[in-house]
């Protein structure tokens, strides 16, 4: 059926490369009410038939296995629900732990597992604000999803090269998302563009080689286009708080639910640009004690963090923003393949403005 409204969001739809296979929530099922759905077991299929059709053709391959099982709305198979003590998040979890687990067996099973390289991580922290039975746990860090406290930035990573990284080894290398390219560049034997500044280091001396640190670098917390903290070494600098708006949290929205830290987990944009919040993240993951101002630790870690800022800034080309107009045209009423699958929807008459993003 074709409808359309101001109101409605056009579901998502489902691509196998560039065959349109459906939309979610339609054609691929996940009940909101029960939490039940196949399809982390459908993206887990998929992922072995993938690896098996590339290793019979002997051709190398990479694989993007990007299963969204644990982001609102929450969903398991019905053999993983109800199975876990953490309600339908850690029955989602415990899926993911198992899917990830068929994956590695397989490449045992088909013998190429010393010639493949595995590296597990996410995009963010755990969302604490989705309620009871939805939300995550960031451990001792402090908030989640959308903030630029340790609980909304800080991820787990593993990697797993059998007969080449060190089993059980563990490194404090600080690291980024960013830097999977560059590897995974140098992994394949290419070199990487020089034609352009990459913000990605090669972190293939940390992971094969456990012993052997990278330079001291820095990580940049921005929110939208303001750089909110610094991280370098132990030590972090927020020169804004924020947690989310007064006006969301008023309405049971609570990006840090029962952990608030007064004069940090603030609900107004708060600067501290002339004197920024620094914390030990050794002693204190948390962010619960900032470090006294007058102390020598606090004016000795300020200094080398302010070099590092300015470095950046002084450097620093800005991009121009993408996303700072919103159209409900251009969202997915009529993608490619659609009419195959009499899936197209009539879009409404495009009427941009300017996007409001509250977080």
């Amino acid at each position: 059926s074709i409808w359309c409204s101001i109101f409605s969001i056009p579901n998502i739809p489902v691509y196998n490369n560039s065959e349109m296979l459906g939309r979610f929530y339609e054609d691929f099922k996940i009940d909101r009410e029960t939490g039940e759905s196949n399809l982390t077991q459908i993206y887990l299929m998929e992922g072995l038939d993938f690896i098996l059709r590339q290793t019979k053709a002997q051709q190398p391959f990479f694989l993007y296995w990007a299963v969204d099982a644990t982001h609102a709305p929450v969903y398991a198979s019905k053999r993983f629900l109800g199975k876990s003590q953490r309600g339908r998040y850690g029955d989602a979890v415990m899926e993911l732990d198992y899917s990830i687990g068929q994956i590695l067996k397989w490449l045992r099973t088909l013998g190429i597992d010393n010639n493949t390289f595995v590296f597990f991580t996410s995009d963010n922290g755990a969302a604490v604000m989705s309620g009871p039975n939805e939300s995550g746990s960031n451990g001792p860090f402090l908030c989640g999803k959308e903030t630029t406290f340790e609980g909304g930035m800080r991820e787990p990573a593993i990697a797993w090269w059998p007969g080449h990284i060190k089993e059980g080894s563990v490194n404090f290398q600080l690291a980024n998302v960013m830097d999977l390219f560059t590897t995974s560049l140098v992994l394949a034997g290419i070199n990487p563009p020089d034609d352009r500044i990459l913000d990605g280091l090669d972190l293939t001396p940390v992971l094969l080689n456990c012993s052997q640190p990278l330079k001291n670098r820095p990580i940049f917390y921005y929110r939208g286009n303001e750089l909110m903290a610094v991280r370098l070494g132990e030590y972090k600098a927020h020169y804004w708080t924020w947690s989310n708006s007064w006006e969301e949290f008023r309405q049971g929205i609570n990006f840090c639910p029962g952990e608030e830290v007064p004069n940090v987990t603030t609900h107004e944009q708060k600067e501290h640009t002339l004197q920024p919040l620094i914390f030990h993240l050794g002693r204190d993951p948390g962010e619960k004690f900032p470090l006294s101002v007058l102390s020598k630790e606090y004016q000795d870690a300020l200094s080398r963090i302010s070099a590092v800022v300015q470095q950046h800034k002084d450097t620093l080309v800005p991009g121009i923003p993408q996303l700072n107009m919103c159209d409900s045209a251009v969202m997915n009423w009529a993608p490619a393949g659609c009419e195959k699958l009499g899936k197209c929807l009539k879009p409404p008459e495009s009427n941009p403005w300017k996007c409001d993003w509250p977080h």
